[in-house]
């Protein structure tokens, strides 16, 4: 699961075995974990986060979803 982000709380991360899905991220804070997809960022999975953080969440997505983006691409040879 390689890290490719970190802001503040936050380690967004892909998973290997999500290749054939489409692109997306996952963001862990302590024991949860959220799951955008990335084209366009919207949420797929809440993972125990309360709704203000995930639109906070969102945001950060949103403004780094260019990097994700490549790191997608790179990682899962696209």
């Amino acid at each position: 699961m390689p890290t490719i982000l970190r802001v503040g709380p936050y380690r967004l991360f892909f998973v290997s075995l999500d290749s054939p899905e489409p692109p997306h991220v996952h963001v862990q804070r302590e024991g949860m974990v959220a799951k955008y997809w990335l084209n366009p960022v919207v949420l797929e999975r809440a993972g125990g986060f309360r709704p203000h953080e995930l639109n906070a969440i969102a945001k950060l997505v949103e403004e780094n979803r260019t990097l994700l983006w490549e790191k997608w691409n790179e990682h899962f040879g696209r």
